[in-house]
C-alpha cells in the first residue's frame, strides 16, 4: 500500500498508552498504526527521538476577528497556533460585531474556511434577543458550543440573571460554555477600588466568592433544566472541589496561566500583563488546580488567548483591559510541566485532545486511531528553549511568558495529513477546515 504520509520511528501517545509505531495516512485520515518497513509514501516524517501526540486543541481563544486585525485575526492567530503545535482552535464570539446571528455565523464559516492555518470551530454568543434561535444556531457547521457571559462582558453579550440564563439553557440541548463570575457581586464591590491601585487588587475585586457564587448559581440551573454546562477557566479551590459533585452535568476547564503563574509575584513582575479574568490567584488555588489535574476533575486545559496591545495593557489598573496572549505558548509551557513531573504526556493528550473532543462532541479528532483525522503534534521532550516576545507572531507582539526557559518544544504540526509547521517554519497555504460536531 502507498500512503500520502508516513510518520516513522516516533513514540506515539495512543489512547491505550505509549507505543513505538509507524503511522500511515491516506486522504487526511489515519489508516494504519503498524506500517510495514517496506511501505512508501508521498511524504515521510522521521520522528526518531520525538513523541507523536494526537493533534492538540486550544478550545478557548479570542482571535478578535472581525474587529481588531492590528491586535489579532483568524489568519495571524491560527498561524500562531500552528507554530505552537496546536492543530485546532475554538474561537470566542465577543468580536466586533459579535457572532450572535445567522449572518455573522455564515460570515465566520466562510472566512475561517478560507484563511485559517489550523482546523477551526467557533462559539455562538448568547444574548437575550437571540435566545429563541440558539437551538438552531448550535447546529451550524463549525459551531462548538453556545457561550454565555454570566459576568465580565459588555453590551448584549452578558446575561447575568437566573431567568435569562435559564431561558438559554432551555433553548437547545448541547453543552453550554460559561464564563462564571457573579456580575452582581462584581458591581457591588466596584466602589471599593479606584484607578491607580496596584494590579494585584484585580484578584481582590474579582475574588474567590465572585467565581464560586457564579458557579453555584449555574449548577443549580443545570440541575433544574438538565442542560449540561462547561465551566470555563475555573480558578478557585472552592469551585474545583464543589464541581466534583456535579460530574453528571458539568465539565471543567482550567487555564495554563492558573497552572503556571502565582499571585502576588506575577502582578509585581508583569503589572498589566498579568491582568486576566478570572484573575491569577495565590498559591493555594494554584496547588488546588494541580490536584484537580491529578485526580481527573479537570477535563480541558486551554489558553484563553485574548490579546490586547501593549499600549492598552500599560494603562493603570483597572483601566488596563483583562486578557493575555497564549495560543502560541500553551504547548511549550505544558510540555515544561510534563518534564517537571506535574503530569504525564498521556494526561496532557487527554486534557488538550481527547478532553475537548469528549466535552464538545468533536468528531474524528482527539486521538490517534484508525479512521480519525490525521492531526498530530510532534514534540521534542529534550529540547531546551526560551520563550521570547520576538517569537510571537500575534500582531500584539508579546507574551506573559517572555524570558521563560522551558524543556520540551513542538517541532511539527500536522493537520489532516498536511505538515503545516516544521522546525519553527510555517509551510504551504492556509487550508484549515471547520471542525465537525455531534448534532
Amino acid at each position: 500500500m502507498r500512503y500520502d504520509l508516513i510518520i516513522r520511528n516516533g513514540v506515539c501517545i495512543l489512547p491505550w498508552g505509549e507505543a513505538a509505531t509507524d503511522i500511515g495516512v491516506v486522504g487526511g485520515r489515519i489508516v494504519d498504526l503498524a506500517v510495514s518497513g517496506a511501505a512508501e509514501a508521498e511524504e515521510m516524517i522521521d520522528a526518531r527521538g520525538l513523541h507523536v501526540l494526537p493533534g492538540l486543541i486550544d478550545a478557548h481563544v479570542h482571535l478578535r476577528d472581525p474587529g481588531k486585525p492590528e491586535i489579532e485575526s483568524i489568519p495571524t492567530g491560527t498561524r500562531a497556533a500552528a507554530l505552537g503545535g496546536v492543530t485546532t482552535v475554538f474561537d470566542m464570539p465577543n468580536t466586533s460585531p459579535a457572532i450572535t446571528n445567522a449572518e455573522m455565523l455564515r460570515w465566520k464559516q466562510e472566512y475561517a474556511s478560507r484563511e485559517s492555518w489550523t482546523d477551526f470551530a467557533f462559539y455562538v454568543g448568547a444574548t437575550r434577543e437571540n435566545t429563541p434561535q440558539l437551538a438552531e444556531y448550535e447546529r451550524f457547521d463549525g459551531v462548538c458550543a453556545i457561550k454565555v457571559f454570566a459576568g465580565s462582558s459588555t453590551g448584549d453579550l452578558m446575561i447575568e440573571d437566573d431567568p435569562g440564563i435559564e431561558a438559554v439553557m432551555r433553548s437547545g440541548h448541547r453543552r453550554i460554555a460559561f464564563h462564571s463570575e457573579d456580575e452582581y457581586r462584581l458591581q457591588a464591590r466596584r466602589k471599593d477600588f479606584h484607578v491607580g491601585m496596584p494590579h494585584d487588587m484585580h484578584r481582590f475585586w474579582r475574588d474567590e466568592e465572585c467565581a464560586f457564587l457564579g458557579t453555584r448559581r449555574l449548577m443549580a440551573l443545570a440541575r433544574k433544566t438538565g442542560r449540561p454546562a462547561h465551566i470555563l477557566h475555573t480558578s478557585t479551590a472552592e469551585e474545583l472541589e464543589y464541581l466534583q459533585g456535579f460530574r453528571d452535568i458539568a465539565t471543567v476547564e482550567v487555564l495554563v496561566n492558573h497552572l503556571t503563574q502565582v499571585a502576588p509575584d506575577c502582578y509585581e513582575a508583569l503589572g498589566g500583563l498579568a491582568v486576566m479574568n478570572p484573575p491569577i490567584r495565590d498559591r493555594r488555588h494554584y496547588e488546588a488546580s494541580w490536584r484537580a489535574i491529578a485526580d481527573g476533575t479537570v477535563d480541558v486545559v486551554s489558553s484563553d488567548h485574548a490579546p490586547h496591545s501593549l499600549e492598552a495593557k500599560a494603562k493603570p489598573w483597572p483601566e488596563c483591559p483583562a486578557g493575555l496572549t497564549g495560543v502560541q505558548t500553551i504547548v511549550p509551557v505544558m510540555l515544561d510541566h510534563v518534564n517537571a513531573g506535574r503530569l504525564s504526556l498521556g494526561r496532557l493528550a487527554d486534557l488538550m485532545a481527547a478532553g475537548p473532543a469528549r466535552v464538545y462532541g468533536l468528531q474524528a479528532k482527539g486521538r490517534i486511531a484508525a479512521g480519525y483525522d490525521a492531526d498530530f503534534t510532534l514534540v521534542d521532550m529534550k529540547a531546551r528553549r526560551r520563550i521570547t516576545n520576538d517569537w510571537i507572531v500575534t500582531p500584539a507582539g508579546w507574551t506573559p511568558f517572555d524570558g521563560m526557559a522551558v524543556s520540551g518544544w513542538p517541532v511539527a504540526t500536522v493537520v489532516r495529513g498536511r505538515i503545516v509547521m516544521r522546525d519553527d517554519t510555517i509551510l504551504g497555504e492556509p487550508r484549515g477546515q471547520l471542525a465537525r460536531f455531534l448534532p
